[in-house]
């Protein structure tokens, strides 16, 4: 018989912890124990405050009619980037996409695949994250952006070749992955910090 989430969570937890867990939620765990779904079961909120959480960050790959990709060169770090940043909490990561693509460069983004889910090692102080690439089209030219310009001084479009001396290295590796998956027609490639994983 296989062990529920609240069990696994209770029996990480403190033995008093353990007893209030099971009291309050054995009845819960079953969904039809509870009202309705906008109950919020006290199993869930435990679990919540318990279970690890990570960051997750989405991005957009813009390309011109040459192929050259649109890079943002920042206002608060070295390396230049692609479009995008971190999901709210309770936000998708293709809706938050949208939104930072509207909010950063004044335009609207419409996604037209994934291409990429990478996942990123802890770095520099960081706890680790998920970044979600997606091929997005633009409603408008870069010429026309109305950029927020307390986060982006610049918009760039480089050649593959020229990655290495704008972008991160593991930002480099995931856009020529998330190139090569455009020109194989795939969809949803897995990377871990940028590469292949050793099993794939």
């Amino acid at each position: 018989m296989t062990s529920s989430p609240v069990d696994d969570a209770a029996q990480s937890g403190t033995p008093a912890g353990v007893d209030e867990l099971r009291r309050a939620t054995r009845a819960e765990v079953d969904a039809e124990g509870l009202p309705d779904e906008n109950t919020v079961s006290k199993a869930a909120v435990y679990l919540n405050r318990k279970l690890p959480r990570t960051r997750t960050i989405t991005q957009g790959l813009v390309r011109d009619a040459e192929g050259r990709v649109m890079l943002c060169q920042l206002s608060y770090k070295k390396f230049w980037d692609l479009p995008g940043g971190v999901v709210d909490p309770h936000e998708s990561p293709a809706h938050a996409l949208v939104r930072e693509i509207a909010e950063e460069l004044g335009a609207t983004a419409t996604i037209t695949g994934l291409r990429v889910v990478s996942w990123l090692p802890p770095w520099r102080g960081w706890d680790d994250a998920m970044l979600y690439l997606f091929d997005v089209e633009l409603d408008r030219p870069a010429g026309e952006f109305a950029l927020q310009r307390k986060e982006i001084a610049g918009i760039h479009f480089i050649g593959l070749d020229e990655l290495d001396d704008h972008v991160a290295a593991y930002t480099a590796k995931v856009i020529r992955r998330a190139v090569t998956a455009i020109e194989n027609g795939e969809s949803g490639v897995y990377l871990e910090n940028g590469d292949e994983p050793g099993w794939a």
